[in-house]
């Protein structure tokens, strides 16, 4: 089995894919804008070759570096894992006669005012959307349907790009700040209250193969525009539970109308007065490292069960579901270098048999503007059988632990 993997260098846990590639006797060619004196000699060793291009989301160069790879030898698969690349990779797919992804799916996964009308139409319930690079169109909407609205890209993942207009003053703030006067088009939402969550699989020929649910607290917009907040977010093992049965449901009914056949999907969901209602989709693995959670709360190499699908082969392991696990944000107190931290011998004494593993930039290092992330700064990730336990911990990890910067 030959898998191209695109970008496998950078963000730091895409080498974990390769890696598990590697594991189950998958020949790997890379794809990727680093020189390949740049990569670390782990990562060589588990490729099988590399080529360097000047974008991974240039599709023509993309193409040509494909078909390059294809005049040496069959290819099977072509995977990417990034956000951004995955409507590249799937017109590159499509161009090269490589099954995987197809580009409407991935079109419908990017694109959220396409992916809510083809859902809305499937009888899933979705905040009132629009996708617009008119002014005058969007104030229509905030006519039609009312404030609270959120503006941001069509294709952005997460709050990335993210304004909220509570009123007619700040909607146009919103129009001015997301480029919509100078002809940008934007996904314009009806805002939802509730509590904001996410459903993640691993989807093997349009079966759910392994799946989790998580939770955001507080939701992303608030967490991304806040410093004082150090933001969790917490995976349950409690999937059995009575009140999770329409995540999955609505989970399922998603990946069947999107025509999702085998990837990693993470998708967002709020639960509020309005009940439940999908936000989003992406087919990709969640960001911010949650799939080193999900490894960790199951005790099973996750990246490995993803290769094994890929090539098409049969799970090994499944999840065990002992622990729940989460991850807590470290916010520094201002913007410019780390000074020190004040708590964490105390953290780890209280703490430690839990902790999986922590973050604390030494002093000196240049901090990260709140919006950049939850493992932006500092953060502390952990683990407990009992997910009521877990959320505690967390919460006292945020009282006890300050970054402090200047």
């Amino acid at each position: 089995m030959h898998v191209i993997f695109v970008e496998p260098a950078f963000p730091k846990n895409q080498r974990d894919f390769v890696r598990a590639l590697a594991s189950v006797g998958a020949g790997v060619t890379g794809i990727g804008e680093r020189a390949v004196h740049e990569l670390d000699n782990d990562l060589k060793g588990w490729l099988a070759g590399y080529e360097q291009v000047s974008s991974v989301c240039n599709e023509r160069e993309m193409l040509d570096t494909v078909r390059l790879i294809q005049s040496r030898g069959w290819v099977d698969r072509l995977e990417a894992t990034i956000e951004a690349h995955i409507q590249p990779a799937a017109n590159v797919r499509d161009a090269a006669g490589i099954p995987g992804t197809s580009p409407r799916t991935a079109f419908l996964s990017r694109d959220k005012p396409a992916m809510k009308e083809a859902l809305r139409r499937a009888g899933i319930a979705c905040a009132a959307s629009t996708g617009t690079d008119s002014a005058r169109e969007a104030r229509q909407f905030a006519k039609e349907t009312g404030y609270p609205l959120i503006l941001k890209p069509r294709d952005a993942a997460g709050a990335a790009g993210t304004w909220r207009a509570n009123n007619e003053e700040e909607l146009e703030t919103a129009i001015r700040d997301s480029g919509l006067l100078d002809g940008n088009s934007v996904a314009v939402e009806e805002f939802i209250e509730g509590h904001e969550g996410f459903y993640d699989t691993l989807t093997v020929d349009g079966q759910i193969r392994y799946e989790f649910i998580s939770h955001y607290y507080p939701n992303v917009l608030e967490a991304m525009r806040t410093r004082w907040i150090s933001p969790q977010l917490l995976t349950t093992n409690r999937l059995e539970a009575p009140d999770y049965s329409e995540v999955r449901e609505m989970g399922a009914r998603v990946i069947r109308e999107l025509g999702i056949g085998t990837s990693a999907t993470h998708m967002e969901w709020f639960f509020g007065p309005k009940g439940m209602k999908f936000s989003e989709i992406g087919t990709r693995p969640p960001g911010v490292g949650t799939w080193d959670l999900y490894c960790s709360a199951n005790e099973f190499d996750l990246y490995r069960e993803w290769a094994l699908a890929v090539i098409g082969g049969n799970p090994a392991a499944g999840p065990t579901r002992r622990y729940a696990a989460g991850l807590i944000a470290l916010r520094p107190e201002t913007d410019g270098f780390i000074r020190g931290y004040s708590g964490v011998d105390s953290v780890h004494d209280r703490f430690g048999e839990h902790i999986i593993d922590t973050h604390f930039p030494g002093e000196g290092t240049p901090t990260q503007p709140v919006e950049a992330g939850y493992m932006a700064n500092a953060w502390v990730r952990v683990r407990h059988a009992d997910y009521d336990v877990l959320k505690g911990i967390l919460d006292e990890i945020g009282r006890t632990v300050s970054v402090h910067a200047g």
